[in-house]
């Protein structure tokens, strides 16, 4: 299985897993992508779930969450957006999945 997490626009330093200290949050940057191949639905909600549920602990305000299920020669693929109220909470998001 492969994911993959687009990254927001913010200076990352893939050694560490940090954020540059000149980083500017201007909350034009509120929606986490994320990407994974499952052998089955079933999977795939499963991981669904675990993932809203982590954006549910971050969000201070309801987080939209878009779920679409594509299929695939060997399964289907699971992507979703996750889009937050502030830049912060995305990038909490995001680094707690590391």
């Amino acid at each position: 299985m492969t994911d993959a997490i687009n990254k927001c626009s913010a200076n990352e330093t893939a050694a560490c897993c940090c954020v540059d200290v000149g980083t500017v949050m201007d909350n034009t940057d509120c929606t986490a992508s994320w990407s994974q191949a499952f052998s089955d639905r079933q999977q795939a909600e499963a991981m669904l779930a675990t993932l809203t549920e982590k954006a549910r602990a971050v969000e201070s305000e309801p987080c939209d969450v878009q779920a679409r299920f594509t299929p695939e020669a060997e399964g289907i693929r699971l992507n979703v957006d996750f889009t937050f109220a502030c830049q912060a909470e995305t990038l909490i998001f995001q680094l707690g999945l590391r």
